[in-house]
């Protein structure tokens, strides 16, 4: 049996941007000790909702030290190292085992894509330099690349293959890949809706966008669950499933980071190529957040 990495709501958290669109650090250490204080397990560092593909590599580098330097250890910090060049991929995730992190989220090669066969070798070939647990990041939907089940299992193989977060949205392939790897690969939702179906099937937690604005609330779906109390969990979650499918009506982050200004937060734009939601949509999200009363 792996060492669990973590169990419960990891926040993907944003990167909060100045007016110019450099990073704000300031509000970036102000959100992470918001999220230790409201029951955050985890951070992740430079995920698709921290906006890493359009920081470059000095930031990325430095976003993932300065979480780890701020969260000092009192929960971790997963470093999002994946990329579509092995070599840079091994080479970041290497910087990232520098600079003290906990662990690696790997999402799978995007773009050029690969074979089955591809990513095994691809994912060996990092997890051969490194000395960090790696969680594979299976989401087809912005990669157009898959892990399947019997490829999950021959990378399960590799005792620094850990995890995986896996939001393809195929429950039935989910379920194949947890019959087949059993605990030689932990599984985190990767998608907020998804939580509770994957807790019952045996997954650690979430990796959330939804946390970023509720984080107790994504917290306590875990915890009630582990708990054993699974009719407060489900509770819990139907009751959150609008507002999380709400973070998830644009691509994200837009949706998010429109809803963290909206209730006070100095989250910043994105960047290029994202860009505004529509009036419509600022609208709609508007009424959904003064619904949960998170707005007045």
């Amino acid at each position: 049996m792996k060492k669990l990495i973590f169990s419960g709501s990891g926040v993907a958290i944003i990167t909060p941007m100045n007016q110019d669109g450099s990073v704000n650090y300031d509000v970036l250490g102000n959100l992470v000790e918001f999220h230790i204080a409201n029951g955050t397990d985890s951070i992740i560092a430079c995920g698709t909702t921290g906006e890493s593909a359009t920081l470059d590599h000095d930031e990325h580098c430095k976003v993932i030290e300065y979480i780890i330097k701020k969260t000092d250890k009192r929960i971790p910090v997963i470093a999002g190292s994946g990329s579509n060049d092995t070599r840079y991929a091994a080479e970041l995730s290497l910087t990232a085992q520098e600079l003290g992190a906990d662990a690696l989220l790997m999402v799978t090669p995007y773009y050029n894509k690969t074979s089955q066969a591809g990513l095994v070798k691809h994912y060996h070939y990092v997890a051969d330099r490194v000395d960090l647990p790696i969680i594979l990041y299976n989401v087809p939907s912005r990669t157009g690349c898959n892990i399947k089940p019997e490829t999950y299992l021959e990378l399960s193989k590799h005792p620094n293959i850990n995890a995986a977060k896996e939001a393809n949205g195929d429950i039935s392939a989910l379920a194949r890949t947890i019959s087949l790897c059993g605990d030689d690969l932990y599984i985190y939702s990767g998608e907020d809706n998804q939580t509770l179906p994957i807790l019952s099937l045996g997954g650690k937690g979430i990796i959330s966008v939804f946390a970023n604005i509720m984080p107790k609330e994504m917290h306590q779906i875990c915890a009630d669950f582990f708990s054993g109390d699974i009719a407060k969990s489900r509770e819990r979650f139907l009751q959150s499933i609008e507002l999380m499918d709400a973070l998830f009506m644009d691509v994200n982050p837009i949706p998010v980071k429109t809803a963290m200004k909206m209730l006070g937060y100095q989250s910043g734009d994105c960047r290029l190529p994202l860009t505004s939601m529509s009036e419509e949509a600022e609208v709609k999200l508007a009424m959904i957040l003064k619904k949960y009363k998170l707005l007045k």
